[in-house]
C-alpha cells in the first residue's frame, strides 16, 4: 500500500502490469472438445422400444439435449467400408477400403488412399485420442494416442477372419501409439481383448445351443467391461480435445441372435428361441458404457454417437439360398445382416449434443449421411473442409451455423 502512494512507483506499477492485462485480453479461446462414440450396427428398430420403456436413460439424455435421426450409409455396408468413409468423407472406391478383404488381405490402415480425420486434426494442432475404433490397425502416429479396434490382427488370426486377440497377442503391426503406452495399459487396465468375441461355429452349437449361447454372451459382457474400463482410463488420464471410442459387440450379437419371429428366413428354434432378449440387452449394456463416457463430458463438450449401419433380418429375395448366409468366418449361420445392396434398407444412427446444437431435434428422412461427420467435426474446430471430402457440414443441427465453412 505504501508502494502505491508514491507517484513514481505507481507509474512503474502501471507500466509493468500493462503487458499482463494485454496478455489476458489476447489469450486464445480454448479449442472445442469433441467426443465421438461409435456403435457397430446400431439398429433403431430395436432401440426405439427400449427408449420408450426407459431402459436406455443415457441415450435418452443425449436425444433430449440434442439432435438425432437416421444416418444414410453406403451401398452394401460393412464395418471397414463404412468406417473408412466416416474417416475420410470419400467413397469406398476413392479411399481404398472396400470391405473386410481387399486384394486377398484383411483391411488395414495402410490401404487408405485419402487422409483420415485424425490425421487432419493432428496436423492442425488438435490433440487426438482413439480407442477400439474399427479399421484403425495398424495404428498411425497422431497428436495424442491411438489404440486399435476391430480387425486388429494377432494370435489365431487368419486373413478374412474376425478374431479377438488380447493386447499382448497382437501381431503384424502396432495396436498402440505411442508404443510406450502399451506397457502403461497392460499395467493399469490389464491385458484386455481388442475386439468382441467371435461367434461360435455351427458345429460348436449343435446339441449344446443354450449352454454355448449363454457362455458366449457372458464372454461378450466380459469384453465390454474391459473396454469400458479402458475408456474410463484414457478419458481420465489422457484427456484429448478430440476423442473417438467405439463398440463392436452389438453387431456381432445381432447377426445370429436378432429377435426374429418363426416366419422369418432362417429361423431355428433351437437357437432363436433360447435368448430372445440377447440382442435388445446388448443395447441396454451399451447404454451403461455410454453412462461411463458421459461422466467425462461437460456442457462445453460436443458428443456424437454414430453407427456405421443398422442390421435387419434376412430377406429371401436377397439370395438364391437364404439359408446359406454365414458370418464373416463362414462358420455360423446368421439370421440378420447389413450388407444389403441398398444401404438405405439398413441406415445407421446419428445422435449429437453440445454447445449450440438444437435440443430435441429429430432429423427426418436422410438429412445426415456417413460422409457428413468429418466435415462437421472440422467445422467445429474451424478447419476448412478439404476438397476431396464429399459430405457437408450438418448446419441443420446448429442453432447458429456460423462461418462460411458451415455453408452447404
Amino acid at each position: 500500500m505504501i508502494f502505491l502512494k508514491r507517484p513514481q512507483n505507481f507509474l512503474l506499477f502501471c507500466l509493468l502490469t500493462l503487458p499482463l492485462f494485454g496478455q489476458a485480453q489476447s489469450t486464445p479461446k480454448p479449442r472445442p472438445r469433441v467426443v465421438v462414440v461409435g456403435v457397430n450396427g446400431m439398429e433403431l428398430d430395436v432401440i426405439r422400444p427400449l427408449l420408450l420403456k426407459g431402459e436406455m436413460p443415457n441415450l435418452a439424455r443425449v436425444i433430449k439435449s440434442g439432435a438425432y435421426g437416421k444416418l444414410r450409409t453406403v451401398s452394401a455396408p460393412n464395418c471397414p467400408r463404412v468406417y473408412s468413409t466416416l474417416f475420410t468423407s470419400t467413397k469406398p472406391e476413392e479411399h481404398g477400403v472396400s470391405g473386410f478383404i481387399v486384394g486377398g488381405i484383411t483391411a488395414n490402415t495402410n490401404m487408405l488412399k485419402e487422409e483420415p480425420i485424425w490425421s487432419i486434426l493432428s496436423k492442425s494442432g488438435v490433440t487426438v485420442g482413439m480407442a477400439n475404433v474399427p479399421a484403425t490397425f495398424p495404428v498411425m502416429p497422431v497428436n495424442g494416442y491411438m489404440i486399435s479396434g476391430m480387425l486388429t490382427r494377432g494370435k489365431n488370426c487368419e486373413d478374412g477372419v474376425l478374431c479377438a486377440p488380447k493386447l499382448s497377442e497382437v501381431e503384424g503391426g502396432d495396436a498402440v501409439y505411442p508404443a510406450a503406452m502399451k506397457a502403461e495399459l497392460l499395467r493399469n487396465v490389464g491385458d484386455f481383448y481388442i475386439d468382441c468375441e467371435r461367434m461360435p461355429s455351427a458345429e460348436q452349437l449343435r446339441g449344446n445351443e443354450t449352454a454355448v449361447i449363454d457362455a458366449w454372451l457372458k464372454k461378450v459382457q466380459l469384453i465390454r467391461d474391459q473396454q469400458t474400463q479402458l475408456f474410463d482410463y484414457v478419458l481420465n488420464t489422457h484427456p484429448t480435445e478430440f476423442t473417438w471410442l467405439a463398440q463392436s459387440c452389438e453387431d456381432r450379437t445381432g447377426h445370429w441372435l436378432y429377435p426374429i419371429a418363426p416366419y422369418n428366413v432362417g429361423y431355428n428354434p433351437k437357437i432363436n428361441a433360447v435368448r430372445t432378449d440377447a440382442f435388445p440387452d446388448q443395447y441396454i449394456a451399451f447404454d451403461k458404457v455410454l453412462g461411463t463416457i458421459l461422466k467425462h463430458v461437460d456442457d462445453n463438450t460436443y458428443v456424437f454417437i454414430i453407427s456405421d449401419h443398422g442390421i435387419k433380418p434376412l430377406r429371401e429375395f436377397e439370395e438364391t439360398d437364404p439359408h446359406a448366409h454365414m458370418d464373416h468366418e463362414k462358420t455360423t449361420p446368421v439370421i440378420a445382416k447389413h450388407d444389403f445392396a441398398d444401404g438405405d434398407d439398413v441406415p445407421g444412427s446419428f445422435f449429437a449434443m453440445g454447445p449450440g446444437i438444437k435440443h430435441d431435434l429429430r432429423l427426418m428422412g436422410f438429412e445426415a449421411s456417413v460422409y457428413d461427420l468429418a466435415p462437421t467435426i472440422l467445422h467445429i474446430y474451424g478447419i476448412e473442409q478439404p476438397k476431396q471430402m464429399r459430405g457437408h457440414v450438418l448446419t441443420e443441427i446448429f442453432e447458429n451455423p456460423g462461418s462460411k465453412v458451415a455453408q452447404k
